[in-house]
């Protein structure tokens, strides 16, 4: 897929580039990322480079992840990383993809991750034809959860024993959105189990 760039009111999503490697760097420092997502740590400039230069052009290359750095439409400052991970082929049947994000410290508690997951949504599900958008977070992280419920998530529930992190299994809280939950048409049906209805 060729990379796309998306705008808000107050953001710019657009792909990552090696200029943007040392940003990268300094906001992945922070222990609350490598704590909470699969950011490698220590969190070395290499691995800043390596990120931007071939894992996140490779994943636009191959539609199997679609990485966008986020940053304030005024001063082009990172405010963090969105990512929207192809679950299953777009094109066939069950058309899902899974959102992730992480935000720099000094952006939080302004919502700009809640403003670009919406655009990232919208776009999911508009231009994508995703029909089910899956978030997961290690259990416990609780501004991850925040970010997904304020755009729109319903929470399903705990799985277990679902990730290694540091050579320990972990729960995993996970929640899905679906174009109806906004009110958006999708393009197969939907038969909720009874209870759901």
């Amino acid at each position: 897929m060729e990379p796309v760039t998306l705008t808000t009111d107050r953001l710019l999503l657009r792909p990552l580039t090696l200029a943007d490697a040392e940003a990268v760097h300094a906001a992945c420092q922070e222990p609350d990322i490598p704590r909470w997502t699969s950011v490698p740590s220590p969190y070395t400039r290499e691995d800043a480079a390596d990120f931007v230069g071939h894992v996140s052009p490779a994943g636009w290359q191959d539609d199997s992840n679609y990485t966008l750095g986020v940053f304030t439409a005024d001063a082009g400052v990172l405010v963090g990383a969105m990512a929207l991970v192809r679950l299953a082929q777009l094109a066939a049947p069950e058309r899902q993809a899974e959102i992730g994000y992480w935000t720099a410290k000094e952006q939080r508690g302004r919502g700009y991750t809640v403003e670009a997951a919406r655009e990232v949504i919208r776009w999911a599900f508009e231009d994508l034809g995703v029909e089910r958008l899956e978030w997961h977070a290690e259990a416990g992280n609780e501004g991850s959860r925040a970010v997904a419920l304020k755009a729109g998530f319903q929470m399903e529930g705990t799985v277990r024993s679902k990730i290694v992190r540091a050579g320990t299994r972990r729960d995993v809280w996970i929640g899905s959105l679906l174009p109806s939950d906004l009110g958006r048409p999708t393009k197969t049906p939907y038969l909720p189990y009874p209870d759901r209805a």
